[in-house]
């Protein structure tokens, strides 16, 4: 469990993609998946230096023509919160096929608060 308050995002992506990955475990094998759960609380609260707010420009294809669509950062976290840390550690896992069940070890809160109280995890510092 981390908290995201007052982290830069790319550094605290980092960081989260190493745990998921599973690159800080001393069993750790490129071809198994051997990561661990992380739950992110407070994932709206990170911060970005520079103009990133506005200049970092998230793009994705409706696949129909002229089906372009663009959007930044800020607008990006005002509809969608959680979406700023999700899109940067996804961008920094490998492009494998082990790919989307690590990213389904991500829990991302906009809140203190999360459902994963019955493992009472250890907050960690990154």
């Amino acid at each position: 469990m981390v908290d995201a308050a007052d982290k830069v995002l790319g550094r605290f992506a980092s960081q989260i993609a190493r745990i998921l990955i599973g690159k800080h475990k001393p069993t750790y094998t490129p071809h198994l998946d051997c990561g661990d759960f992380v739950v992110v609380v407070n994932a709206d609260k990170f911060r970005v230096t520079g103009k990133k707010m506005t200049d970092k420009i998230y793009y994705r294809h409706t696949f129909h023509p002229g089906g372009l669509k663009k959007i930044n950062l800020e607008l990006l976290l005002k509809k969608f919160p959680e979406r700023g840390i999700y899109h940067a550690v996804s961008g920094m896992l490998p492009k494998n096929k082990l790919r989307a069940q690590r990213l389904k070890r991500l829990k991302l809160y906009t809140t203190p608060d999360h459902p994963h109280t019955a493992q009472s995890p250890a907050p960690i510092e990154l």
